[in-house]
């Protein structure tokens, strides 16, 4: 059983919105850190968002995604969110959700501790 579950993605066309959501599947857990990552068609896995459950929630983002996308969590809920505004066709790829228990930000996928089976996102031009 994967430990996070995420859901949301779907066909968009280009300047279009999508909002992933990213839950535990199973026992309730909680972790200082979550992210997105995402794996582009023939790439490897990148970093997309992550976000901290504490310290006012910083977060921090990779550059062509600032201004377009955001990350939030809800802490009742246990659950990450990525609203992702003005798709673009680049933006095609498998979204994962990841959490790690450690607080600190980080961007490598290797740093995660829990990760989702990925949810389809599909920008057409």
């Amino acid at each position: 059983q994967v430990p996070l579950v995420e859901s949301g993605g779907g066909l968009v066309q280009a300047g279009g919105s999508l909002r992933l959501s990213c839950a535990p599947s199973g026992r309730a857990f909680n972790t200082r850190t979550m992210a997105w990552f995402r794996q582009p068609p023939g790439k490897d896995r990148e970093f997309v968002a992550t976000i901290i459950n504490w310290s006012g929630g910083r977060t921090y983002y990779r550059d062509s995604v600032k201004g377009r996308f955001t990350i939030s969590r809800d802490n009742a809920k246990n659950t990450v969110y990525l609203q992702m505004d003005s798709l673009k066709p680049e933006d095609t790829a498998v979204y994962y959700c990841a959490g790690r228990d450690g607080g600190v930000l980080r961007t490598i996928a290797s740093d995660y501790d829990y990760w989702g089976q990925g949810t389809q996102v599909t920008v057409s031009s």
